[in-house]
């Protein structure tokens, strides 16, 4: 049995499977999800798993270079906008929600949680380990 808190096998096998600048989108209840991207719902019910839970659990295991967050999400969802900074990412960059989900459409996979905070999305873009 595996030693780190991730134990979802979709979520290691993705996370195992990145190259250098692939991305991984980590969404609310609500993104749309572009046709031919794989979908990994772990969505429950309303609030279940939480966007924060899920965020800090990938983080576990993988290697971020860069992160992008919707214009929106500061000006919707402070809170979340905070705690997200809080984290510590490297490279923050932003964009508008509408050029967000057009970005979504080269993920390797989007991982549709349970939260139901408007702009509640991130795109993860792999770094390396060396």
């Amino acid at each position: 049995m595996k030693k780190s808190p991730l134990l979802h096998i979709a979520l290691s096998r993705l996370i195992a499977s990145l190259g250098h600048g692939e991305s991984v989108v980590i969404g609310d209840a609500g993104l749309p999800v572009p046709p031919g991207v794989p979908l990994i719902d772990l969505a429950l019910t309303r609030g279940v798993p939480g966007f924060m839970v899920t965020l800090e659990t990938i983080l576990t295991e993988m290697q971020v270079e860069h992160h992008v967050l919707a214009d929106e999400l500061a000006l919707h969802s402070l809170h979340l906008a905070r705690q997200i900074d809080a984290l510590c990412l490297p490279d923050k960059r932003t964009l508008s929600h509408a050029d967000f989900k057009r970005m979504t459409h080269s993920a390797k996979a989007v991982i549709r949680s349970g939260e139901f905070t408007p702009y509640a999305n991130i795109i993860l873009v792999a770094g390396v380990v060396f």
